[in-house]
């Protein structure tokens, strides 16, 4: 296998006239566009913090070697070309020569090795990067990824909130270890990204301005982004009506979507989530005694739940429908799986055949948990539902997330309503559900306790393949099979929405969403 980019001022011309090509016209400079964002922040640094609100102002404070367009192909960035090896053993980048971080020191190779280091021992998703063993540097603006086995899943890993590049001569103070509590993640957060931050302030705002030394000519477009921190949904739903807010994105409550919609100066669409993979699932432990060890058990509970209902009932036509635990967005989706339409006589006959007869009107009693009030009215959905096939179903709610967490890490469930991210590749954000070496291993690991040797040995197969074809023919079967046996019944995308004024031009729709830089994106006169 070999990738190179050369050729790169055609390279990068061609980029930026798709780019003018989609806005359509010509971008404006300068400006202030205010934004929001749904949860306060905890930490701007996302080389050792996932999660929505980390990954906006972290992707305009710290740049990655790559980015992708919204055909899930990578673009250059900080690396202006990159090279895999035949074997698939190393990865080079090499990286653009006039790229310096905020404080006016150059970024080097050495900053590349040193991120990868820290994001190792502190990202949440440490699989991303498992198989790098170590980077070289042989001089100042090349770096050499080593890898002990082909790893597919690393060019987009390398883009997005993934992998952004730290300075070494701020974080390397210290012990890696300590980088995910430094004092320079909130303040003074120095990054080589299109905007520097101007101030932090917990439960308010994030204020960016433009880096006026960002190594891509004439850009960003804007002068200043205020990120104001709202967490109310319906204030800031009010806060778009009336236009104190340009832009915000990962909008999740239905009924605030639809009236959204109605309003002519904003647009409101799902558009940009695909990298993200936001998917809600019925989860089922099968590795507790009980029930739900069998699987005529576990489809009979999908065939008694109506995920039509959920999806435009509950979601009022928000949400899209999902077949696996692999985002329909994504390149490797397989919808061409059991759907499980609901069946109740289907239902009935496979508990009975289960050895679980109707006495009076049970059969046997289950638990279903779920960890945020969002959801409840899934939970008691599939309360009712389940009920007219004679499963008696008890809701636990749980104190606060982290009391929900405890219990789905330690497998103390029958069923959870959950929500889970694909992050991009399978390898990041989908293997940890279902591979056997990953049971009980904390939440949103395989907490649903499930084991196939053919879906370990296909998910092993699939994380070293480079044929994008045969890696998809990989996830396919896989795809088949947790469709066919079901630890997790799948219902439906997660409803995120993005929300901008029509005085926003070229939005972040692209398949990271705002987890990206928003370096083209400008206000219109």
């Amino acid at each position: 296998m070999k990738h190179l980019v050369k050729g790169f001022v055609a390279a990068t011309a061609l980029a930026a006239l798709t780019a003018t090509t989609a806005i359509a016209e010509e971008p404006v400079r300068g400006g202030t566009l205010v934004t929001v964002l749904g949860t306060n922040v905890r930490n701007l640094n996302s080389a050792v913090q996932s999660g929505i609100v980390t990954g906006y102002p972290g992707a305009q404070l710290f740049a990655s070697p790559l980015r992708y367009d919204e055909d899930w192909t990578p673009q250059p960035y900080l690396a202006e070309s990159w090279e895999v090896s035949d074997d698939g053993l190393t990865v080079t980048l090499n990286l653009v020569k006039n790229a310096k971080f905020h404080d006016g020191v150059p970024l080097t190779s050495e900053d590349v090795a040193f991120s990868v280091d820290v994001i190792k021992e502190n990202h949440p998703f440490k699989s991303m990067f498992a198989p790098v063993v170590s980077v070289d540097t042989p001089d100042a603006h090349t770096a050499v990824i080593n890898l002990s086995q082909p790893h597919p899943a690393l060019l987009l890993a390398m883009s997005g909130q993934l992998m952004s590049i730290i300075p070494k001569h701020i974080y390397g103070d210290g012990e890696i270890a300590d980088v995910k509590a430094h004092p320079r993640n909130n303040v003074d957060t120095v990054g080589s990204g299109p905007f520097k931050l101007v101030e932090y302030k917990s439960g308010e705002h994030v204020i960016l301005e433009r880096f006026d030394d960002f190594f891509i000519e004439g850009r960003p477009y804007l002068d200043r982004i205020v990120m104001r921190i709202i967490a109310d949904p319906a204030a800031r739903a009010i806060a778009y009506e009336n236009g104190e807010v340009h832009m915000g994105a990962f909008e999740q409550l239905p009924r605030i979507i639809n009236r959204l919609k109605k309003v002519d100066s904003l647009t409101v669409t799902s558009e940009g989530y695909g990298a993200i993979g936001p998917l809600d699932w019925l989860a089922m432990n099968t590795g507790k005694d009980g029930p739900l060890k069998d699987v005529r058990v576990r489809k009979a509970i999908a065939y008694a739940v109506d995920k039509n209902f959920i999806q435009n009932a509950l979601m009022l036509g928000t949400a899209a429908d999902s077949r696996t635990g692999i985002h329909p967005d994504s390149p490797f989706y397989n919808g061409d799986v059991e759907d499980y339409a609901v069946d109740l006589d289907k239902a009935n006959a496979l508990l009975d055949e289960a050895g679980y007869p109707m006495d009076g009107d049970s059969r046997f009693a289950l638990t279903i948990d779920f960890g945020w009030p969002d959801v409840k009215p899934q939970v008691e959905y599939v309360k009712a539902s389940l009920k007219k096939v004679g499963i008696d179903v008890t809701v636990r709610a749980s104190a606060d997330f982290p009391t929900w967490a405890k219990r789905m890490g330690e497998m103390d469930f029958d069923l959870s309503w959950d929500t889970v991210f694909n992050w991009g590749d399978p390898v990041i954000g989908v293997h940890r559900t279902y591979v056997s070496s990953n049971i009980g291993k904390g939440v949103w690991s395989n907490t649903q306790g499930y084991a196939n040797a053919r879906v370990d040995e296909l998910l092993e197969m699939a994380a070293v393949e480079t044929d994008v074809a045969k890696r998809t023919a990989l996830y396919k079967e896989f795809q088949e099979i947790i469709a066919d046996e079901l630890p997790v019944y799948h219902t439906n995308t997660l409803p995120y929405h993005t929300v901008y004024s029509d005085k926003v031009g070229n939005p972040p729709l692209g398949i990271w969403g705002t987890s990206t830089p928003i370096d083209m994106t400008y206000l219109k006169e």
